[in-house]
């Protein structure tokens, strides 16, 4: 079997041989992975590669004015790593990216990363075990090549603008063409007659972050958008006092159960997105009216609140975005555009428009599918089987593609509650993956094809469920209207942690150098060859071990003291009527 005389053989249990790894993104998920293998592991090397000049992902690229998160900023942290100078319950995209360099800084994660570097290939090497990943230094030009063990895809859903659909002559328009996820510093629309493209999140924060500036904006809208208060917290948007920003950082156990309770809300999202559930019923009640009180004008009610149920597109705060549309300023075009001019650009209902500057506010490819080759078995391109299906193995893993792990891939957490968590969740399972390897002699792991097929099967069913199924264009489905949902868990966040707290090695194809038991070793345990171990460490006076069962071990994790089961838990904020 060849395994006499193998390394692992003479040594302990469990010895962890040295390992390479290689992530692409320096996110949230790129950063939290360095993180976690800095905090866990040794005898390893890393390397996070990002094509922009700086980490922080989305919040680097999207810097459009009026650009925030959706969601009170208090949740959008890593939930050990609280951020107690936030200036607004929703911040805007400046102190995102300072809060991930923040924590990038505080834990030296900077050593891992290599910015200005683009991904241009990665190979994998069956004979070999190991991927090979070209990369294109952006400041020179040269073409480097790495080689790993463990290759992780950070690059998260939110990074691959598009231009708009079907628009013609995309380069007729002598002015400025400009993308909201590519927005240039220090642009000036003081005074400029502009087009806004796109009704979604960006342009709804966009248009009226630049009214006041411009000397006439016509937004083209082709459809309408639910679009309400900002909800996860009482009160909506707002400034924090100093004396709130200084209890914050002075009474941490008060911050704690701030953050809970904004938590605790946001866990109420999946509910809300059931079909005809009383919830749904009740929210999609509330937040018509409240959108309807909004417009002076019927008609223009009757054209901009959607036929489609609350949540089927992702629901969109809008603090000031209809009241902006009433200014005398803006004009709304029903239509979109399908060709640009020289001067201008032509909507779809024939009406011509001259314009300084034209801003697509047009999203992103949400496909999945990656920008560069992913070569796997037998040569497979993942770029070919994600092409028109994405069908990933529980948003962690591709198919047929070894030691090969995602980060909010296909169906994964995206909208079903709080993100970050989901990114932890998500990390802590790709960790339990890359211990394993390292501390057995295993050649790969790769998902099952049929735990693959399972997988979808089951979430497509579960997901027939929610409004998100329903007939509506979005990017929950590739922005079809009535495709596969390839965006979104099954299932709460808080249902996606428990799904994946444990890997299930019986969906993996886990392959072995030389014999499977190699790691057994030479018979000594580690606790044995750690000389500042206690090896009578199991000797206690009372039995504190972990206990045996999912539910007694979901238990001790979640029975706290800050709830005790008494009173109602927390209702997701309902928009408050005016």
């Amino acid at each position: 079997m060849g395994f006499p005389d193998s390394l692992r053989a003479a040594q302990a249990i469990h010895s962890e041989r040295q390992m390479r790894v290689v992530v692409v993104g320096a996110g949230a998920s790129g950063l939290l992975v360095a993180y976690k293998l800095q905090r866990s592991f040794r005898n390893f090397t890393l390397s996070v590669y990002d094509k922009n000049a700086e980490v922080g992902g989305t919040w680097t690229e999207n810097r459009y004015p009026g650009c925030a998160c959706d969601i009170p900023a208090h949740n959008y942290t890593f939930s050990f790593f609280p951020n107690p100078d936030f200036s607004h319950v929703y911040s805007g995209w400046h102190e995102i990216r300072e809060y991930f360099d923040s924590f990038a800084d505080s834990f030296g994660l900077g050593q891992y990363v290599k910015t200005r570097s683009l991904v241009t290939r990665a190979e994998w090497d069956d004979h070999e075990g190991v991927w090979h990943v070209d990369v294109k230094e952006l400041e020179t030009g040269q073409v480097v090549r790495e080689t790993c063990d463990i290759f992780i895809s950070a690059t998260g859903i939110l990074n691959q603008w598009r231009w708009p659909d079907g628009v013609r002559n995309l380069d007729a328009f002598k002015g400025d063409l400009l993308h909201t996820a590519n927005w240039p510093a220090n642009y000036d629309l003081r005074g400029k007659r502009v087009g806004l493209i796109g009704s979604g999140s960006c342009a709804i924060q966009v248009l009226p972050a630049i009214q006041p500036e411009v000397s006439h904006l016509t937004t083209f809208i082709r459809g309408a958008t639910w679009i309400g208060s900002p909800w996860g917290v009482e009160g909506g948007q707002r400034e924090y006092t100093p004396e709130e920003k200084n209890r914050f950082r002075g009474d941490i156990d008060f911050f704690l159960r701030y953050r809970k309770d904004q938590e605790e809300r946001m866990n109420g999202l999946f509910d809300a997105h059931l079909r005809e559930s009383e919830v749904h019923v009740a929210a999609q009640v509330t937040v018509e009216k409240q959108l309807r009180s909004k417009f002076a004008d019927q008609r223009m009610a009757d054209q901009l609140v959607p036929k489609w149920p609350l949540g089927c597109r992702r629901f969109t705060p809008g603090p000031g975005y209809v009241e902006a549309l009433h200014s005398s300023n803006i004009k709304i075009v029903h239509a979109g555009v399908v060709e640009l001019t020289e001067d201008g650009c032509v909507a779809a209902d024939g009406s011509q428009h001259t314009l300084d500057t034209i801003i697509c506010a047009t999203g992103f490819n949400t496909s999945y599918r990656p920008t560069f080759p992913v070569i796997g078995l037998n040569g497979r391109d993942l770029r070919d089987e994600w092409e028109h299906d994405a069908r990933g193995y529980m948003s962690l893993a591709a198919p047929g593609m070894p030691n090969y792990f995602t980060l909010l891939g296909p169906n994964g957490p995206a909208g079903t509650g709080p993100i970050l968590p989901g990114i932890e969740a998500s990390a802590d399972y790709i960790m339990a993956c890359i211990d394993r390897w390292q501390t057995e002699n295993i050649h790969s792991l790769t998902p099952r094809r049929e735990a693959i097929d399972d997988f979808n099967d089951y979430a497509d069913r579960l997901l027939q469920r929610t409004v998100w199924s329903d007939a509506c264009s979005s990017w929950y489905k590739r922005h079809s209207t009535d495709g596969r949902v390839t965006a979104l868990w099954p299932g709460s966040t808080l249902h996606f942690i428990e799904a994946i707290k444990q890997p299930r090695w019986e969906d993996w194809d886990i392959r072995y150098r030389g014999n499977r038991f190699l790691w057994l070793g030479d018979g000594h345990s580690q606790t044995e060859v750690d000389k500042r171990a206690d090896v009578a460490y199991y000797i206690r006076n009372s039995d504190d071990t972990e206990h045996n069962s999912r539910w007694k071990r979901r238990e001790a994790l979640t029975h706290t003291p800050y709830f005790d089961g008494k009173n109602p838990r927390k209702a997701l904020c309902q928009p408050k009527m005016p």
